[in-house]
């Protein structure tokens, strides 16, 4: 959908419905071997509310790679933990601190808050505060003090 390149490394924005296929072409036909992380970008305004970058590594070429999808609120990201096993963690997180779904992940749950946590810390209209205090007074029967 779009390329450009910035300090020598290729930034690609690839269709959502293209991203596994384009995700398995790069591991086997360009060499970028490792998944070095997975996370998003808030843009709240925007109707694409996420950018999904994937930032990938080629030992043999000892090149990186970025990948992005675009996701609005509640669109599900084809998961590539079956492409870079990496991913699974990583898409765990970006779960649970924006609230992106990846569809098909084997296990799509909690990997940094508690299972009660309500909402997703970085997405950038979160109230943090409230909802830290919520969660002390529930669980620890104490007030936060913050």
């Amino acid at each position: 959908m779009e390329a450009w390149q910035d300090r020598k490394q290729a930034i690609l924005v690839v269709d959502r419905a293209h991203l596994v296929e384009i995700a398995r072409f790069t591991r086997d036909d360009e060499q970028f071997n490792f998944l070095a992380d997975l996370t998003a970008v808030d843009w709240p305004k925007r109707e694409k509310r996420f950018d999904v970058v994937l930032n990938l590594y080629s030992f043999p070429k000892n090149e990186r790679l970025r990948l992005k999808v675009w996701a609005a609120d509640g669109e599900p990201v084809p998961t590539v933990s079956h492409v870079w096993p990496t991913a699974n963690w990583l898409e765990r997180e970006a779960y649970d601190m924006f609230g992106i779904v990846f569809e098909g992940h084997p296990n799509l749950t909690r990997i940094l808050l508690p299972d009660g946590w309500q909402g997703f810390p970085l997405r950038k209209d979160y109230d943090i505060l409230t909802q830290d205090t919520a969660w002390i007074r529930e669980n620890l029967g104490i007030e936060s003090g913050q």
